[in-house]
């Protein structure tokens, strides 16, 4: 069944042939819809009747979409009523104005087929994405032992509405990310990188992100400065001419870089909040969070064990309550209680105290990564049922995955 079974859609558009089209494609899926080829005849009748969603064509004679999405939503009755262009102007100047004046989506024309109803619904349903595209530490683990959750390191996507893209990290399966992004044929893409800090893992692969070589595209890169050196420096370090053959003068991609603290600040309509973590250097943990759903992104970060000397109480409760109640949590959890005790200082941490961790605060789903290049397949299944069973033994209601490359999940 359709999300938009028994919404309330209200068409405008000058051409009445469209609108014969779009309300019959409506209509089949159970919707309610009212059309109207006057813009200020239907300005005045959206702001009594509230609909669910509004379709806006941008160029009409007598007001055009863009005044209309920016006088709607100076109703508060309206704050609810999702608004979505459909033009048949392709800009990205224009649909950058549609979404500064509050639009939660803009199509293109004709797209009269399934794919337009499916970027409807996707609009409505305010969908939140985390898809991984590596989940490894340290070292990317190729091979046969490694095919079920795969071998690159850390890359995770975020997708928001409204085309807001978040990158996690640029480990190795940021390539991946990058192929399938080649593969769909994507361009103007826009996007936000969240660096949780420069070892290499985390940032090594970003040269091979294929997009930032792409005029038309935009980028910011946000991430810890380490002292005087900035984030800038620091990826155009590994850029130098004697560790690699391009420079970073060499991204065609609008790129800007942001050096970040323990801060707060909004990415249009999502909040983002760092924490500095307990791991050597300066390692940011984020929280992202939007329309009441969150995600926490915490690696690397070592959680000494209650009684050992590294243990400190008060990083311990501010970790707590920076992830408190986050629906997905998605932690370095490398290795065994086991292997930790050879490991201790190393800047990791093992599944007991991840379990302990994500009970305690109360977290709706935890999803482990970072693991050990000497753990294969099998050792991470070991690990997920491990933590799964003290999740079980603290009654907690925790839901724990062991996230695979290309894996998406969605943030309910």
């Amino acid at each position: 069944m359709s999300i938009l079974k028994d919404k309330r859609v209200y068409v405008v558009d000058d051409d009445e042939i469209m609108l014969l089209a779009i309300k019959a494609m409506f209509k089949s899926l159970g919707a309610q819809v009212t059309t109207n080829e006057s813009s200020l005849k239907a300005l005045e009748a959206i702001k009594d009747e509230r609909p669910d969603l509004v379709i806006l064509d941008l160029m009409m004679p007598e007001m055009d979409g863009m005044d209309m999405c920016r006088l709607m939503r100076q109703e508060s009755t309206l704050n609810d009523t999702k608004i979505v262009f459909f033009s048949g102007k392709s800009y990205e100047h224009d649909q950058q104005r549609a979404m500064s004046y509050g639009a939660d989506g803009y199509l293109v024309k004709p797209l009269l087929d399934d794919t337009f109803i499916s970027a409807i619904e996707e609009i409505m349903e305010e969908k939140i994405e985390i898809t991984y595209w590596g989940v490894r530490g340290t070292l990317p683990v190729p091979g046969e032992k490694s095919l079920k959750y795969g071998g690159n390191t850390n890359c995770t996507t975020i997708q928001f509405p409204k085309n807001n893209l978040f990158i996690l990290d640029a480990g190795t399966g940021i390539k991946r990310f990058s192929d399938h992004l080649l593969s769909e044929g994507v361009t103007n893409l826009h996007a936000k990188i969240l660096i949780s800090h420069p070892h290499w893992d985390h940032i090594n692969a970003l040269p091979f992100f294929a997009p930032l070589y792409v005029p038309g595209n935009e980028f910011e890169i946000f991430g810890a400065s380490h002292g005087h050196v900035t984030m800038r420096e620091l990826i155009s370090a590994q850029m130098d001419g004697v560790y690699f053959p391009i420079r970073i003068k060499e991204f065609a991609a609008r790129t800007y870089f942001r050096d970040l603290k323990e801060e707060e600040f909004m990415i249009n309509d999502i909040k983002v909040t760092t924490l500095l973590l307990s791991h050597p250097g300066t390692c940011l943990g984020y929280r992202l969070e939007y329309k009441g759903r969150s995600t926490c992104y915490v690696t690397d970060n070592e959680l000494f064990p209650k009684g050992t000397p590294g243990h400190n109480q008060n990083y311990w409760d501010k970790l707590v309550a920076f992830i408190h109640k986050t629906d997905v949590l998605i932690t370095d959890t490398t290795y065994t209680d086991e292997e930790y005790k050879k490991k201790a200082g190393w800047g990791h941490s093992c599944v007991s105290e991840v379990a302990k961790l994500a009970h305690e605060a109360e977290v709706k789903e935890l999803h482990i990564i970072h693991h050990d290049p000497d753990q294969f397949d099998e050792d991470i299944d070991r690990k997920l049922e491990r933590v799964r069973t003290l999740l079980d033994e603290m009654n907690s209601r925790t839901k724990c995955i062991a996230p695979h490359e290309h894996q998406t999940f969605k943030v309910v």
